[in-house]
């Protein structure tokens, strides 16, 4: 029998489908989503054509924040079910040809954790600087002005040890001191526990967030006109400073090093990494990507923003990735477990979101799409007695949290909970989203969920998607075009981001019209493209 070649650079171009397993298929009627689940559903997962299922935190936790402040790190909470659930769920996606990639938090641990109720103990147990404590200033205020993202002070007081540990999110989460061998080695053990488990690679929650500034510096103040809200909500005073001391340090890129190595062990292991900065996104991106011995990919908030990306928009982001990481490899993502679902944010009508998904699959780089995006689920208004997010219940009604993001995934009509589960979901089911269901859209040609079917389809057809360069990518007027390219395959594109038709000249030289299934346009008579709303052009060259 012939060896079966290992493709290492799997990931580059890979369409990767994000589960958050709270709310994806509950397979014993407690009312939340679980592993057994998305196993029972890999079939669907299967059918998109994605290359790989991202998998949110479902580790042991007390659950303040859903699974994202870890307890244990190598086992299964039971509510999600066991090791050898999941052990289950990673063979059979292998089977259909799948990988896993699993969400590792390494910036800090639930209170919880073995690790922080040692630390926290005294001042001179074996744990004590693992996480980030620090003396109070002299009138017992916190060390730094340093804020949590998820509102307020970024330090919480200790009563036993009187002094602050640093939080960057909720209290119940403590930062760890990465600054410290032993708990990048713990971390890194923790790393190796799940890649012999099978796993194929990781999601890195919050990657730039592991260091913080030992002399603890103040973070400088940021001018009105600089806010940006697409990392926190703009009513949160998170987005009045410049996070240089909190998270984004240099030392970050030695502990990248070792984890890329520690990967780069295994056949084919890969990381995506989250930078959480609306300052220096594309640049952290740029500087975490660099090169083979750090993380493989990394995706900013660029396209996660509230603001709808236009032709020039865009043009904007690719400049900007071109020149900030020139030798770095995005992953783009429209939607996510932590923003509003983007068919709302960005207020697209059913024709738009075809016309994204298929600029999105053209893009240089890899493409993360989040469960219920391939039926066009729009936000889940959640009423406040029905929160569960602690995120937005403390700025409702002005920031109305994550929930809306995250109701049960529909399937079907068999009851009112759309076939998610037989009892009541942890979060409602969205009345709007039961006509949109996959049953439902299985059985309509025009449906959505059909066109990403295409979508992705078409990226794997053509190498120069998935893994060509591209040229400048320009916009002429409400239209951005540009071409890809990859070992003598010429792709042109072209995406109408308008409700208005558009015309556009035609690229110079013989192409062939190809993406007929995703509804593109052939030249006219006059040798220009005539694009109707919405609509896209897609060419071979000769």
């Amino acid at each position: 029998m012939t060896e079966q070649k290992i493709d290492k650079d799997w990931w580059r171009g890979a369409v990767i489908y994000q589960v958050y397993p709270r709310s994806y298929q509950d397979s014993n009627g407690d009312g939340i989503g679980d592993l057994n689940g998305i196993t029972g559903r890999l079939p669907h997962i299967a059918s998109l054509g994605v290359d790989a299922i991202w998998i949110s935190p479902f580790f042991t936790s007390p659950m303040k924040d859903f699974g994202y402040d870890v307890s244990d790190y190598c086992d299964v909470d039971p509510m999600f079910g066991s090791l050898s659930d999941f052990d289950v769920l990673v063979e059979t996606a292998h089977s259909y040809g799948i990988k896993i990639m699993i969400d590792l938090v390494l910036s800090h641990t639930s209170k919880e954790h073995p690790w922080f109720v040692e630390s926290q103990s005294s001042r001179d147990n074996p744990k004590a600087d693992w996480y980030v404590w620090a003396d109070p200033k002299p009138d017992g205020t916190p060390p730094t002005n340093w804020l949590s993202i998820f509102g307020g002070p970024g330090w919480q007081w200790h009563a036993g040890r009187e002094q602050y540990y640093q939080h960057n999110f909720l209290v119940e989460q403590p930062d760890l001191n990465l600054h410290n061998p032993e708990v990048q080695d713990a971390l890194l053990d923790v790393v190796r526990f799940w890649l012999d488990r099978g796993v194929d690679g990781f999601r890195l929650d919050t990657i730039n967030f592991y260091f913080h500034d030992l002399e603890l510096r103040d973070n400088p103040a940021l001018p009105p006109e600089e806010r940006d809200d697409s990392i926190a909500p703009k009513v949160n005073p998170y987005n009045h400073q410049l996070h240089l001391y909190d998270k984004n340090r240099p030392e970050n890129l030695k502990f990248l090093e070792r984890f890329r190595a520690l990967l780069d062990e295994y056949p084919a292991a890969t990381a995506v990494g989250e930078v959480g900065d609306a300052q220096r996104g594309l640049e952290i991106m740029g500087e975490y990507t660099k090169g083979d011995d750090r993380v493989h990919m990394c995706y900013s908030f660029e396209f996660l923003s509230n603001h709808r990306p236009d032709a020039a928009r865009v043009v904007q982001v690719m400049e900007d990735v071109d020149e900030k990481a020139p030798d770095g490899w995005a992953c783009w993502a429209y939607s996510n477990h932590d923003v509003v679902r983007h068919p709302t944010r960005w207020d697209l009508p059913p024709a738009a979101c075809r016309a994204m998904t298929t600029l999105q699959m053209c893009l240089r780089g890899s493409v993360c799409i989040y469960q219920g995006e391939e039926l066009g689920l729009p936000e889940a208004d959640v009423p406040f007695e029905d929160l569960q997010d602690p995120y937005g219940i403390e700025f409702w009604p002005e920031f109305k949290g994550r929930d809306g993001c995250r109701t049960p995934m529909v399937w079907d009509e068999s009851n009112q909970n759309a076939g998610f589960s037989a009892e009541r979901p942890w979060l409602p089911v969205s009345h709007q989203h039961l006509a949109m269901t996959v049953s439902l859209e299985e059985a309509d040609p025009g449906a959505l969920l059909h066109h990403y079917r295409r979508a992705i389809a078409f990226r794997h057809a053509h190498r120069a998607l998935k893994t060509g360069t591209h040229s400048r990518v320009s916009n002429t007027g409400t239209v951005v075009h540009f071409t890809r390219e990859h070992e003598g395959e010429t792709i042109f594109v072209a995406v109408n981001l308008s409700g208005e038709p558009a015309t556009l000249d035609a690229p110079a030289g013989e192409w062939h019209q190809i993406g007929q299934e995703l509804g593109s346009a052939a030249p006219g008579p006059d040798g220009k493209l005539h694009l109707g709303p919405w609509q896209p052009a897609l060419a071979l060259k000769a």
